[in-house]
């Protein structure tokens, strides 16, 4: 699953991207390093991977990571194929969700699209282009469904009248995410907004104006939406400097969770992913899946092999090797339980996958 960056020109998408980028190459045994050149993954921070390496004394320890889209080509107008207009447009169409970079920085030598340093000004250019789009796509959808409509058949019937009613919310300035859409209905004609969003908040070095930060959260509180506040100059430099270095740099700052952890973090919750363990004496990994996913599914993130073969799953609770101290207490108290293809995993779970190819 993938999170779109979006944003008007001069707003820090390029820093944010560099920084994302950098944040892989400079991450150790991290898998996506080499990767498509408008995709930067995230290390997801999760402290559980340092006790479960512990008991196990595993080589190495590799996280997981939430991939971010960098999509080129919004401008005012784009739903009118300004810019790379028609491009951009489908490209936000593929991701799963949509960060927006707002500029809450204040730079004279850079140049500012808008008229003034307005935020809220900004998010609602994008939210206008992205909510024209979906007029277009809707009333393109109408069109098809109303010939068999007319004609009487009864699901083109039912889907005008849905159709018609979100048309109506659309011209009314309601994006599809504020409205009750049949997840059937987004699967197909997959509107723009519906698409679950974050603000990424740019703001200077060290200083965060909550004359600009503050009216952003509230908009964001009123769609339900979060707002990730950082600097994206200071972390595309942060993430160049060595290990050690980046280190000293965050306890000589008091900084307690970086910015790009705090992105990714809020990426996992937007995406409403779980985190899931492998965990031995060679390796210790997490593996994201989306809420609900079966174990035979989950199987198939480490290899289409395990999935194919998939016999059992041998699975127990991180909060349980925890509570008890070790991995043979665990086995001791009977908690290890053997699951089939349906079990749902969950956020905590440990699994051994046993398989015949």
């Amino acid at each position: 699953m993938e999170i779109g960056i979006v944003g008007l020109p001069n707003v820090g998408k390029s820093s944010l991207f560099n920084a994302l980028t950098g944040a892989a190459a400079a991450a150790e045994n991290f898998p996506f390093t080499t990767i498509e050149p408008n995709v930067g993954v995230v290390p997801l921070p999760d402290e559980r991977l340092a006790r479960l390496a512990a008991e196990f004394q595993s080589q190495k320890i590799t996280p997981s990571g939430i991939r971010f889209v960098d999509i080129a080509g919004l401008v005012q107008g784009a739903s009118q194929g300004e810019g790379l207009g028609n491009k951009f447009l489908s490209h936000i169409r593929s991701v799963d969700a949509v960060a927006h970079v707002v500029r809450c920085f204040h730079d004279e030598n850079v140049v500012n699209v808008m008229s003034d340093l307005n935020p809220l000004g900004a998010a609602e250019v994008i939210e206008t282009e992205l909510l024209l789009a979906d007029i277009q796509q809707c009333q393109k959808a109408m069109e098809r469904v109303m010939k068999p409509a007319k004609s009487g058949d009864k699901d083109a019937m039912e889907k005008m009248a849905v159709l018609e009613d979100i048309m109506k919310n659309f011209n009314e300035g309601r994006p599809a995410r504020r409205l009750s859409v049949p997840p059937e209905i987004n699967q197909e004609f997959q509107f723009l907004t519906a698409k679950p969003l974050m603000y990424v908040a740019n703001t200077d070095e060290g200083t965060v104006d909550p004359k600009l930060l503050e009216p952003l959260q509230k908009r964001a509180q009123a769609e339900g939406a979060r707002v990730v506040a950082l600097c994206t100059k200071l972390e595309a430099e942060i993430v160049q400097l060595p290990a050690e270095e980046r280190l000293a740099y965050y306890e000589a700052a008091g900084i307690t969770s970086p910015g790009l952890a705090r992105l990714a973090k809020a990426g996992q919750e937007l995406l409403k992913l779980e985190c899931f363990f492998t965990a031995g004496p060679q390796e210790t990994r997490a593996w994201l899946i989306a809420k609900g996913t079966r174990a035979v599914k989950a199987a198939g993130k480490i290899h289409t092999d395990i999935e194919r073969g998939f016999i059992r799953a041998e699975i127990y609770k991180y909060n349980d090797l925890v509570r008890l101290g070790s991995y043979k207490a665990v086995q001791e108290n009977n908690l290890i339980s053997l699951e089939g293809k349906d079990y749902e995993i969950k956020d905590g779970d440990v699994v051994y996958f046993r398989f015949s190819v």
